[in-house]
Order: structure tokens, then C-alpha cells, then sequence
């Protein structure tokens, strides 16, 4: 169509040159055919000026959008970092006041590398070791009381065996009556977040829910006064002589991170 058009214009001209053909008409009869495609030609112009100014503002979206979602990102990044210190921050800050609650003896502090897998801390190892005066036999605090004992050691590490683990044994003493009884690790028991305890003398009934069980003096392993956790049970055993129960652990044993190790052992405290 383009090409008849321009060949008509150009036998219009030079007719005009040539002879004395009337243009007017020419000319009327040529804006009723041309105008209509100019008109055309112009929609379409604009149509693909608009499609362009379209497909460029996507283009800019897209790098907005990309550009956004990498702030975000790192505005995660940074919030996660945040709580990460403010845990750290609370964890550092229980350890100080762990420390300042038993000023008597001195301590290492240490952090948890390592455990035996299952869902509770009842064997871990430890970034300290004989080459920062850690022995066999040390106990160990966490969060509010007794972790657990050093069972091995090597030169820059040392492993701890909880008071939850099934092997362990603790002398310990209800602080009301000052009776005795024996706190023993149970890791079936300990999926509802307790742990067992025997052989206690309560014959007025004093021990109740809630009294709090630390290390007793008569310990061959452990120093005294050390918390280890809150009466969650008490009942009478057959024997109606002694009672038994359950405590509730003063440590979480599921989440442990830092330490801290009694450098003095109770058969050198003594």
C-alpha cells in the first residue's frame, strides 16, 4: 500500500510539473485516502511507544524489586544477628549470675562443642581441658545449678556426664528438712522434664512441691550446696519408711551452651 501511494504522489508531481493538471482534487481526493492511514499509521506509532515505555518501566521495576529484595535480605540477616546477641547477651548474663551465687569456689567458664546424640545434653564435651587445669572428677554448673561432673579429659578438651545421664548418682539433701536422698539421671523420665529421687525421711510430711534439692555434704563426689533442681512429686515407698519422687531439673538439658567448671574437687575442698 505504501509503495502504490508513493508511486501515485510521484505521477501527481510530475504531472503538475509538466502540463497544467488541476491538483486540488488530486488533493482532496488524496486526504480522504491518506489521511485515514496517517491516522492509522499514528495509532500504531503510538500503540508501540507505549509498549516500549511499558516494557522499560518492568525493566525498572524488576531491578527496584531485585534491589529491595536484597535489602530485605540483608535487613534479615541483620535481625537474626541482633537475636542471636541478645541471646547470647541473656545466656553470658545467667552465667554471671551463676557465678556470683556460688563465690566460694572458682570456676573455668567453657563452652559446649559437642554431645552424644539423642534429644537431651546427658554426655557433652567441652572446649577446655587439662591444659586449662580441668580434671577428672570437677563439677560443673549451667544455667541455674549442677550440669553434671568431668568423667575425661584431654589437653584443650574435656567430656561432662550429666546428672540426667541413666549412670548417674547424686547424694543429695531437701533444704527444709535437711534429709538426704539420692537423685538418680533417667533419660526415659526425662522426656517430660523430670528426673527421679529415693530413699527420703519424711515422716512429719514437710517435703513438698516445689522445695528445692541441692548437693548434699556427705557427697563423695560432689561439693555441697550446689542446686540441683525442685520437687516436682513426692511419694511413700512400700517400706513406709522412706519416700520417693520426682524433681524438676534447676539446668535445661536441652539447650546447653556455656559453663562453668569448679576448679576445686570435693576430696581437695574437704
Amino acid at each position: 500500500m505504501l509503495v502504490i501511494l508513493i508511486i501515485v504522489c510521484i505521477g501527481l508531481m510530475a504531472a503538475t510539473l509538466v502540463s497544467d493538471f488541476v491538483a486540488d482534487p488530486v488533493r482532496t481526493a488524496a486526504g480522504y485516502v491518506i489521511t485515514p492511514f496517517q491516522n492509522g499509521i499514528n495509532r500504531i506509532g503510538k500503540f508501540v511507544d507505549q509498549q516500549l515505555k511499558g516494557f522499560r518501566d518492568s525493566k525498572e521495576l524488576a531491578a527496584e524489586n531485585e534491589a529491595l529484595q536484597k535489602r530485605i535480605g540483608e535487613l534479615m540477616e541483620e535481625n537474626n544477628q541482633i537475636i542471636l546477641d541478645e541471646q547470647e547477651l541473656e545466656r553470658l548474663r545467667r552465667l554471671y549470675d551463676l557465678d556470683r551465687s556460688y563465690l566460694e569456689y572458682t570456676k573455668i567458664p567453657a563452652e559446649v562443642i559437642s554431645r552424644d546424640p539423642g534429644s537431651w545434653y546427658s554426655t557433652f564435651v567441652i572446649n577446655r581441658g587439662t591444659a586449662d587445669g580441668i580434671e577428672e572428677g570437677m563439677n560443673v554448673l549451667a544455667d541455674g545449678g549442677l550440669a553434671g561432673i568431668v568423667t575425661k579429659t584431654g589437653q584443650s578438651w574435656a567430656e561432662v556426664r550429666a546428672i540426667i545421664h541413666d549412670e548417674s548418682s547424686v547424694s543429695a539433701m531437701v533444704v527444709p528438712t535437711q534429709e538426704n536422698c539420692i537423685v538418680s539421671g533417667n533419660l526415659q523420665r526425662m522426656e517430660s522434664g523430670l528426673i527421679d529421687f529415693s530413699g527420703l525421711r519424711d515422716d512429719d510430711g514437710l517435703v513438698k512441691e516445689g522445695a528445692a534439692i541441692v548437693t548434699s555434704a556427705i557427697s563423695s563426689e560432689y561439693l555441697p550446696g550446689l542446686l540441683i533442681g525442685y520437687v516436682a512429686e513426692v511419694r511413700s515407698d512400700p517400706n513406709r519408711l522412706t519416700k520417693s519422687g520426682t524433681l524438676t531439673p534447676a539446668v535445661s538439658f536441652r539447650y546447653l551452651r556455656e559453663v562453668l567448671v569448679i576448679r576445686e574437687k570435693k576430696q581437695t575442698k574437704d
